[in-house]
């Protein structure tokens, strides 16, 4: 399970350093494919491709649904599948990082099964100015709460 907030950089070359957390759970499960993509062109989902695997087999279901049509549309358009190098790097897909600015300074954060990379600079300002409301706070302990 990825959780936190990790700092990391894009080089020059547009490889992406896994923060060391993340390395070593995805060490643990012997995962060194990824597909990496984005559904909104403004930040990277890092998928472990045993785990982008198990999402199209539950999309495949529904393959003919337009919803799924362009949740697939716009995953293929900025995916790519990506190999770990020795110095745990990914290649991040070059018309994502040039969309999303993810070159130099990114928060890569844990979101339970994938890894998502953030603009440091853009991610900071999105959060400052947006906290949970209490109808979010709510909503948040109707999916979380254990009947007894």
């Amino acid at each position: 399970m990825f959780r936190g907030n990790h700092p990391a950089k894009v080089d020059e070359k547009g490889r992406l350093k896994i923060p060391s957390a993340f390395k070593q759970l995805l060490d643990a499960a012997n995962v060194t494919q990824f597909y990496i993509t984005s559904t909104n062109g403004r930040s990277a989902q890092v998928w472990p491709l045993p785990e982008w695997e198990k999402q199209e087999s539950l999309l495949a279901v529904n393959a003919m649904n337009p919803v799924v049509e362009k949740y697939m549309n716009l995953t293929s358009y900025y995916g790519q599948q990506v190999e770990i190098d020795s110095q745990a790097r990914v290649l991040m897909p070059q018309i994502l990082r040039e969309k999303a600015k993810l070159n130099a300074e990114v928060s890569v954060f844990g979101k339970l099964i994938y890894l998502e990379v953030h603009n440091e600079k853009e991610i900071e300002q999105q959060l400052s100015g947006s906290g949970l409301t209490a109808d979010d706070l709510n909503a948040v302990a109707a999916f979380t709460r254990r009947d007894s």
